[in-house]
């Protein structure tokens, strides 16, 4: 490379690009184009594994600072953390993230440089690889935040075919378009970037039209009667008469939608919060939503039913249906227990390591994870639960649309990011877990962003953030699964074999490429040094890289004592200055 800081600052531009593919407003066409310009970079032939690791971790630094920059206040605040720590972590946090970068940019500059169909196969299926090990190898720690297919969100086509290939599916169809686009640039050849946009262009054009789910979307007139409740509660431990309002007004609201038709209830996480679900007042006031008619669906933390003396909670989805019911009778019919916990708000993880760091989780006391993809059961309807963040983990929703889910429903509590970018990216996340499965999600958010979201992924109604009101629906679920849901390991699997494949191919053409190289210049070489005036008949030779190819030709017998030879490279003609 030219100049190392010039590969610095476009690696950078191109992390901030990405960064804007999913900000408060996303751009969706800079998800065709925004990885572009680093993949061109590491095409350069002379850049090496510890500079292009450099460049990838400098491009995936610029892009979660400003993806994840919510982390830093929503710990300072909720966690009473110093400022400076706060954003300490929150850099720690982006630091680890761009390690995956590094590792793309530092494994994928050997593909990058051949710049063949190679390359374009295997570098998406690399970043593929990475992504999955970022969402689930890291056990606790795992975290598959924004991933690369929630930049094509509003991508026509790219939900539908979530529903074959899932997030992993698309992601790689997202960066196999960067890829094309940035290596055209590098090579000045636009034909075969031009055929990969058109296989991605024709795959979206299918999914778009022959992915239609079958049976009823939500609709009115058809289904049963849903209520999505956004109480638009402030988290304000330290004022308890804020707290008593926000829980009677939540009462209210509920209430007024219990009067008529039967109808499941939602609320979101934390919605009656400081109320558990042992308190008498919660007790009470949930019986009486039930004896009017309403099926609830509540957040609350629980004990171990089995060991409650242990002092073990989980962050538990309840099911209390609908019928005559007094507070001392009341009861649960389903429950479901948060298997993915919040890292550092709900558990400590590396708690040996890290003392110093506390919980965020407003319930004292630290949860332990649950086991199971228990459903709720309904009214002939099976509820698959995910609450907060665990409607990031796609296996997640998988797994319980192949143990029977019918709907999907994510109770969340998003008051801790306040207005930025993160509740949006948890309804993109949504929305193709909804995709993948063809599944009506609902999504109950404490502040917003609330939503319906139908079986293809489409927002079918939503309350945005810092709203307050209820969400009206009718709602058939289906018992359909998706091919994605019957195998979701078999896109990073097959991604795995093709970059692994690719990278044993192209070190072994790089070898052949060097050792020819090496038997074919020796004897030119060893010509060359031959002394002057000694006539020499006429000699070719050549080397040829992915990148380059030269070729030479030895003067003619009878020329003139120590004229040099005569090369061609691909970038055209030029004569050696010096003796050979």
């Amino acid at each position: 490379m030219r100049a190392f800081p010039v590969g610095l600052a476009i690696a950078a531009a191109s992390g901030g690009a990405w960064a804007l593919c999913f900000g408060r407003e996303p751009s969706a066409w800079l998800g065709w184009v925004a990885l572009a310009p680093f993949v061109a970079v590491l095409g350069e032939p002379r850049l090496t594994a510890r500079r292009a690791a450099v460049l990838g971790w400098v491009q995936g630094f610029v892009a979660w600072v400003p993806m994840v920059w919510w982390i830093a206040p929503t710990i300072g605040t909720f966690g009473r953390i110093p400022a400076a720590l706060a954003w300490s972590l929150m850099g720690l946090v982006c630091f680890v993230l761009a390690l995956f970068h590094a590792v793309f940019a530092a494994v994928g500059r050997r593909l990058a440089r051949r710049g063949d169909g190679l390359a374009l196969a295997a570098l998406p299926a690399l970043w593929v690889v990475l992504e999955w090990l970022r969402g689930n190898a890291l056990g606790t720690l795992s975290f598959p935040w924004n991933l690369a297919a929630y930049a094509w969100v509003e991508v026509p086509g790219a939900l539908p075919l979530a529903a074959w290939v899932g997030a992993w599916g698309v992601s790689y169809a997202v960066v196999a378009v960067n890829v094309a686009l940035g290596l055209a640039w590098r090579r000045r050849r636009p034909a075969p970037a031009a055929g990969a946009v058109l296989t991605v262009l024709l795959a979206l054009a299918f999914a778009a039209r022959f992915s239609r789910p079958a049976g009823a979307e939500p609709s009115v007139g058809g289904g049963r009667q849903v209520r999505i409740v956004q109480p638009n509660a402030t988290l304000q431990p330290e004022d308890g008469a804020v707290v008593r309002r926000q829980y009677h007004d939540l009462i209210r609201q509920s209430e007024a939608e219990c009067r008529g038709e039967p109808a499941l209830l939602i609320w979101p996480e934390s919605a009656a919060w400081p109320a558990a679900w042992g308190s008498w007042d919660l007790r009470r006031d949930v019986a009486r939503l039930a004896s009017r008619g309403c099926t609830v669906v509540l957040n609350s933390p629980t004990l171990d039913a089995e060991n409650p003396a242990d002092d073990v909670y989980y962050n538990s989805a309840l099911l209390i249906p609908a019928g005559p019911a007094a507070a001392e009778t009341v009861e649960a019919a389903g429950r479901y227990d948060k298997r993915h916990l919040v890292p550092w708000g709900e558990h400590v993880p590396l708690a040996d390591l890290l003392p110093f760091v506390d919980t965020l989780a407003r319930f004292a006391g630290r949860f332990t994870a649950g086991t199971s993809p228990a459903l709720l059961e309904w009214d002939g309807e099976r509820l698959g639960m995910a609450i907060c963040y665990e409607v990031i983990f796609p296996a997640a929703s998988a797994a319980q649309a192949r143990a029977g889910a019918t709907v999907l429903v994510n109770v969340s509590n998003d008051a801790w990011y306040g207005d930025t970018s993160a509740p949006r990216q948890l309804l993109s996340a949504a929305r193709f877990r909804a995709a993948e499965n063809r599944r009506v999600m609902l999504r109950a958010a404490l502040t917003g962003i609330s939503a319906v979201i139908g079986r293809r992924g489409e927002v079918r109604e939503r309350l945005d953030l810092g709203a307050r009101g209820v969400l009206r629906r009718r709602v058939r679920g289906t018992a359909e699964v998706t091919p994605y849901a019957r195998a979701p390991w078999i896109v990073p699997l097959a991604s795995g074999i093709l970059a692994l494949a690719a990278l044993i191919a192209a070190r072994r053409i790089d070898d052949h490429d060097r050792d020819r190289h090496q038997r074919e210049i020796r004897p030119a070489q060893q010509q060359d040094r031959e002394p002057p005036g000694v006539s020499l008949s006429a000699r070719t030779w050549s080397w040829s890289s992915p990148s380059w190819t030269v070729r030479c030709r030895r003067p003619a017998s009878g020329t003139a004592p120590g004229k040099a030879p005569r090369c061609c490279a691909n970038a055209g003609a030029w004569s050696a200055a010096s003796k050979p």
